[in-house]
């Protein structure tokens, strides 16, 4: 049966590890596991390639933590590793209008874009010190009749960024990691790929410059979860969905806005947490 999962985590046993792959572990706020691939070698066995996957594991993302702020220093910190110098395009994939797949316009939305900003001589001292951003959500195929990659190229073709950050909803195969999760990696990503919609992949191979893909499991497949409560083979050919949680509004709207604080926080290392606060 093919169990359908966009986490790294999820796809590497580190009870059989290749040669090429090294796991190492850290975290206050998180449990955070990094993953290291070396080169192409697992591509067809394990489905990733040559590249850095920090998967963030914590608390139930839909409810307020009180170590919310560690949580969102901490996920800046670890994007901000991921990131080159310079302008940054931040696209949110998916569909607003359906509340799984929301996370990447909802965050978007919350970005502070300054791109516009950095020839206001009014306020010149003050952005003089901030990284220009650009931030969109495009939308979806079903949408524009435009592939997301095809839009999001032609949008950095113009702007010219030194890197992109795509921001999407994930599927995975562990009910646990179902909205409590995090994933970035220095790979890129293929839209809708956990759920059998695999769309052209946005990477540095096909856009020319580093794209760094964040997202949050919001979906995991029912064949999956009846696997894992009976421990029972399915046959392929019974009818199969996609299962959400119950709280998915609550979840969508926290887990964007977390987003969205560790984001602002790795681009303007100026601005404090309390700064970033008062955008929303």
């Amino acid at each position: 049966m093919d169990i359908r999962t966009d986490l790294a985590l999820e796809s590497i046993s580190p009870d059989s590890l290749p040669e090429s792959v090294h796991i190492s572990t850290r975290g206050k706020a998180f449990r955070i596991t990094e993953i290291i691939i070396d080169d192409d070698s697992c591509l067809e066995s394990l489905g990733k390639g040559r590249g850095r996957y920090i998967t963030l594991e914590g608390h139930s993302l839909s409810r307020f933590s009180d170590d919310y702020q560690n949580m969102a220093q901490e996920l800046a910190h670890e994007l901000s590793a991921l990131l080159p110098d310079g302008e940054i395009l931040v696209a949110g994939l998916g569909n607003n209008d359906i509340t799984p797949d929301a996370i990447g316009p909802q965050t978007a939305a919350k970005v502070l874009a300054t791109r516009h900003l950095s020839g206001d001589s009014s306020e010149e001292d003050f952005f003089s010190s901030m990284r220009r951003v650009s931030s969109f959500a495009g939308g979806v195929m079903g949408q524009t009749g435009i592939e997301t990659a095809e839009i999001v190229r032609a949008i950095s073709a113009e702007l010219r960024p030194a890197a992109i950050i795509a921001v999407d909803a994930l599927a995975c195969n562990d009910i646990s990691r179902l909205g409590t999760t995090i994933q970035l990696t220095d790979t890129g990503i293929s839209p809708g790929s956990g759920v059998s919609n695999r769309r052209k992949e946005l990477s540095e191979k096909v856009m020319g410059i580093p794209v760094i893909a964040v997202g949050v499991p919001t979906v995991v497949d029912m064949h999956t979860i009846v696997k894992s409560l009976t421990g029972r083979k399915i046959d392929g050919e019974l009818p199969n969905m996609m299962v959400t949680p119950r709280d998915i509004d609550r979840l969508t709207e926290r887990a964007s806005q977390l987003l969205a604080f560790g984001i602002n926080l790795a681009l303007q290392p100026t601005l404090t947490f309390e700064d970033v606060r008062g955008l929303f």
